[in-house]
């Protein structure tokens, strides 16, 4: 490990080390029921534990539902790192690179999956 990356895991609070994180802005599996991902996000010298994305929702899975999300979400994800609505439009709704899950069933008709 170089020494860049040594400091970076040496400020992380213990209580966020013994939840399985590295560093900052690193988004893994939320432990959390009912969410799909966990991040511990920084900005300045502010640090949140963030969980994001409903688990029993799809994500990412047409253009249609891309857009909507976005325009649903367009003002929390332009408040940056220390929302919800930011990683999930970075990690779920990234576009056609990204990470997929079907829609539920409630949505396969209106989205046309």
């Amino acid at each position: 490990m170089d020494k860049k990356s040594a400091a970076k895991v040496a400020a992380l609070p213990e209580r966020y080390k013994k939840l399985g994180f590295t560093g900052y802005n690193q988004p893994k599996k939320s432990n959390r029921p009912g969410k799909k991902e966990m991040v511990v996000a920084k900005e300045g010298d502010t640090v949140k534990l963030i969980h994001y994305g409903d688990s029993s929702m799809g994500h990412n899975y047409s253009e249609e539902a891309r857009k909507n999300f976005k325009a649903r979400h367009g003002k929390n994800i332009a408040k940056g790192k220390l929302s919800a609505a930011y990683w999930a439009d970075k990690r779920l709704w990234a576009g056609p690179s990204g990470s997929k899950k079907e829609p539920p069933k409630s949505q396969k008709l209106k989205f046309g999956k």
